[in-house]
């Protein structure tokens, strides 16, 4: 990741393994701040996932498997495994590195440091599998293309490279002219904090677009292709993402625009048989009654933008039917988004 032209990973542990730190770019003050945030215990780390100072499949599984190494260290890992299973309950990467850790831990003679090197193989995977996932995606995009994405599922979502912008970056560094419609994504608007911020880091062209938007620039010819990211991809291909997407999808449908899902195998839960046994996420409305953002002095206030008195309902994520999607952008190559597929490349790789 690029920040001002240095490179950062969006979370990684340090220290010995008697006093781990896991640091993380805090990604609720991006992108009028960059500050480094640091979890020293177990529920340190569960607030850091829970609170979004950390988020994003790939990048919430790898904290979620430093975190279960710390749970090892103090002692008790099947409290922590509870914990921090019960933070973010649709991201799907975030159970399957916390039971690979767990499992390694629970049958070893020295848990503690293999605990720590299981949830280092995890991060490492998560970037070498986001950056092929960059080269399979890149193979979808011309010259000039314009794509639109929705939420974030780049950098920040992920240790490094991303998913659904990861093609965009790979084509971008093989010199491609690139042009990206950034969904804001309300009510969170991590799309137009935090992919534009990713974006103007590395010098691809973008514009910001509001989630309504999409229809009319689809109507238009504006956009070529549309790359998501995914929480969760059920065995049948149906997929849970940020809420909005499902709408992205059927608009894109409707104006035969492809719209392709990118994410690593670790995002396939084949225990979910389709999109209806998916968990969905509800969060705080005040995600939705209130908004943060910097004044023209540059204090970072947080300020009420509905009637007074109102309440909100804030489900994170939707469900993306299979039949909607061109196809899933994987570490291993572009698949079918259908059951025997889905199967196929979650059980030989």
């Amino acid at each position: 990741m690029r920040v001002k032209g240095k490179d950062f990973r969006t979370v990684w542990i340090e220290g010995p393994n008697e006093k781990p730190l896991i640091r993380m770019i805090d990604q609720r003050r991006l992108p009028f701040e960059f500050v480094i945030h640091n979890t020293r215990n177990v529920g340190e780390t569960c607030l850091a996932i829970k609170d979004m100072t950390v988020r994003g499949a790939g990048a919430i599984g790898v904290t979620a498997a430093f975190g279960m190494a710390q749970g090892v260290l103090e002692k008790d890992p099947e409290e922590a495994k509870k914990a921090i299973e019960a933070t973010r309950p649709t991201a799907q990467n975030l159970f399957y590195a916390v039971n690979r850790v767990y499992e390694v831990a629970s049958h070893s003679a020295n848990s503690v440091n293999d605990a720590r090197k299981e949830a280092e193989a995890v991060a490492e995977e998560d970037v070498e599998s986001c950056k092929k996932i960059g080269e399979y995606g890149a193979e979808l995009l011309k010259d000039s293309a314009h794509v639109l994405t929705h939420c974030n599922a780049g950098w920040l979502a992920f240790v490094d490279w991303g998913s659904a912008l990861s093609p965009i970056y790979v084509a971008h560094r093989e010199g491609k002219k690139i042009k990206v419609y950034v969904d804001d994504t309300q009510p969170r608007e991590q799309g137009g904090k935090l992919t534009a911020w990713e974006l103007q880091n590395e010098g691809v062209d973008y514009v910001i677009s509001p989630d309504t938007a999409v229809a009319h620039l689809l109507e238009h010819g504006e956009v070529d292709i549309i790359i998501v990211g995914s929480d969760r991809i059920a065995a049948n291909g149906d997929v849970a993402n940020k809420i909005g997407t499902q709408v992205v999808a059927r608009i894109a449908r409707d104006f035969g625009v492809p719209f392709y899902v990118a994410a690593p195998t670790s995002t396939i839960d084949l225990n979910c048989s389709d999109g209806a046994h998916i968990p969905i996420e509800f969060r705080s409305e005040d995600e939705v009654l209130y908004k943060t953002g910097r004044t023209a002095d540059g204090r970072i206030e947080k300020v009420l933008v509905v009637a007074p008195g109102s309440h909100a309902y804030n489900p994170s994520f939707d469900v993306t039917p299979a039949s909607l999607i061109k196809g899933i952008i994987t570490q291993k190559g572009i698949i079918k988004p259908n059951a025997e597929e889905i199967r196929r490349v979650k059980q030989v790789f």
